[in-house]
């Protein structure tokens, strides 16, 4: 039995890019662009209905309000999608509904994803009056040939104009998402991507390997990609080279200067709750008697329909264990064994148990009272996991 809530955020999807990356396996929809120039892409000339979708955002959040339980709104995301397509009148409608049906923490951060090719600094400036306190810029790469193979519609200059007119308009905290890993990238290539990410002075890096996933372009029609024997040497590399320009890694993918660690991730990995409106959005909510998820109506033609909610499943007692260890393993902080009970309401022994091969093997150290992976654990995650998966 759960005998307590956890901390509770909300995530908000926007279905729409102005074109479909071949990687990408979010719930995205390519639309059809009047004009993508150095300005970036106006909303006002898309096919987007905005002002509908706005409404039945809110209309959805109104259904989930049942989820809140009380509980103030400790972070927002607005993701997607390409949020920055919006204009900024519409993300001050969403910030403004929200704020009208919950109640957010005084500290609540509130960050919105945002494509290069999509914004100018007078728009950054736009979202910033909405209430935006957060920006992440999804650069992947500054290399041109490289830009074109993943599907990005801004050049390097136009990804480092946006970097610096966010904060020109602004946001104190910006975080620069990286890709490294791409087809015909020599690791000198993958290394200068992170020094020109660098030099540009974020606050925040999420430098994360491409991966092939499933129903993408690039799983029908797979690129080459670099060998296991390059990553290794390439993260080894890149690691120290963060590390050197004073950032620190708290997540698999996730590095931060000092006190600018992502808030709504770290809700993510901690097992803390969140609800989750618009096109496919994902939500988890802990109830005193268990944890259940759900999942929203992918396309917007049913969405628009009032047809929200597509599925209600309830996490079983022998999924938990999994479930928690694979958020909370990708934080490199001790996992508290109160923490787990609280979560999870089931016993630190139990997970002790399940974890005993590793914590024998040093993948894991058991100090009593947490646990903490070793940075062989961290190696071997993946490993750890799956032992960790219930026998059906």
């Amino acid at each position: 039995m759960i005998k307590s809530l956890p901390p509770l955020s909300l995530y908000i999807h926007i279905p729409w890019c102005v074109q479909k990356c071949p990687y990408c396996d979010f719930n995205s929809h390519g639309i059809k662009a009047k004009t993508i120039d150095q300005h970036g892409y106006s909303p006002e000339q898309s096919t987007i209905p905005e002002k509908e979708y706005i409404e039945h955002l809110l209309a959805d959040l109104k259904q989930d309000l049942v989820y809140v339980q009380g509980r103030e709104i400790e972070s927002i995301f607005i993701g997607g999608g390409t949020p920055s397509i919006l204009t900024p009148n519409g993300i001050k409608a969403i910030l403004d509904g929200v704020k009208s049906l919950v109640k957010l923490s005084p500290h609540c951060e509130i960050t919105m994803e945002a494509n290069p090719g999509t914004v100018d600094q007078d728009k950054f400036k736009g979202f910033v009056l909405a209430g935006v306190n957060r920006l992440s810029i999804g650069i992947q790469s500054f290399n041109l040939e490289h830009l074109k193979t993943l599907g990005r519609i801004h050049s390097s200059e136009q990804a480092k104009l946006a970097v610096q007119a966010a904060f020109n308009a602004g946001f104190k905290r910006v975080n620069v998402d990286l890709m490294y890993g791409l087809p015909n990238q020599t690791i000198s290539q993958a290394l200068d991507d992170l020094e020109q990410a660098i030099a540009l002075k974020p606050t925040h890096l999420s430098w994360y390997q491409l991966t092939i996933e499933p129903h993408t372009l690039f799983a029908s029609k797979p690129p080459v990609l670099p060998e296991s024997d390059y990553l290794w040497d390439l993260e080894v590399a890149g690691k120290q080279k963060l590390k050197d320009s004073g950032f620190e890694q708290y997540e698999v993918s996730a590095y931060a200067t000092l006190d600018n660690q992502c808030e709504h991730n770290l809700h993510y990995w901690k097992f803390h709750d969140y609800i989750g409106i618009g096109c496919g959005a994902a939500g988890k909510i802990t109830q005193l008697s268990g944890i259940i998820r759900t999942m929203k109506t992918k396309h917007p033609a049913g969405y628009l329909k009032g047809k929200y909610l597509y599925s209600i499943t309830k996490v079983e007692n022998k999924h938990l264990l999994f479930e928690f260890f694979l958020n909370r393993f990708r934080l490199f902080t001790p996992v508290n064994k109160e923490e787990f009970t609280l979560a999870t309401g089931l016993e630190a022994s139990i997970a002790t148990k399940a974890l005993t091969k590793h914590i024998q093997n040093n993948n894991i150290q058991d100090s009593g009272d947490h646990w903490l992976l070793t940075e062989q654990g961290h190696n071997f995650l993946n490993s750890i996991l799956e032992d960790l998966l219930p026998e059906d």
